[in-house]
């Protein structure tokens, strides 16, 4: 069997929350508003990887950061597939975009 890529994980996810929570505008709006909600998790972990609060001293691992950051990676794709985009066009496009604020390699 062919291993699942990020992309159609992604799709599939959206189809599961289509069918389980619908497609309302309040919907897309609370799937958007998960991005904010895995970035304040991953802010907590890097924030714990690095000992800041002085009350609970070192709560998070490196790995579990970039587990954290991968989150929002994850359901970023799913709310651009949940608002009907082409999750891996727009970061292709993202992407393509991106390169032009560098340098030529």
């Amino acid at each position: 069997m062919k291993e699942p890529t990020v992309w159609s994980e992604a799709k599939r996810w959206r189809t599961f929350l289509d069918e389980r929570n619908g497609t309302s505008d309040l919907e897309m709006t609370l799937r958007i508003l998960k991005l904010t909600e895995e970035s304040g998790e991953a802010a907590q972990a890097w924030i714990g990887r690095l000992g800041q609060n002085p009350r609970k001293g070192v709560t998070h691992t490196h790995e579990q950061v970039v587990g954290e950051l991968a989150d929002v990676v994850f359901t970023a794709l799913v709310a651009l597939e949940s608002i009907g985009a082409d999750a891996h066009e727009a970061v292709r496009a993202c992407a393509a975009k991106a390169s032009g604020y560098l340098p030529p390699a």
